[in-house]
């Protein structure tokens, strides 16, 4: 597992919630969110943005590139 998908899993259940609700809030499709979990798809520049600011993380952290979020 990528530094990247584990870190999504790990701040969408620290707050409880589902890969459907966490995609309405970044505003993509919910398959596409499970894609980036399940390590079957990159997201682009601009979700990784929206994704690293719903979380309140740096794109690095997403990234797996600091671990200070």
């Amino acid at each position: 597992m990528s530094a990247f998908s584990a870190r999504l899993i790990a701040l969408r259940k620290a707050r409880g919630l589902s890969q459907s609700k966490t995609a309405k809030e970044v505003k993509i499709a919910p398959r596409a969110y499970q894609s980036y979990e399940y390590e079957e798809a990159e997201p682009k520049l601009s979700t990784l943005i929206r994704m690293a600011d719903f979380y309140g993380v740096s794109l690095d952290y997403l990234a797996g590139r600091s671990d200070v979020p």
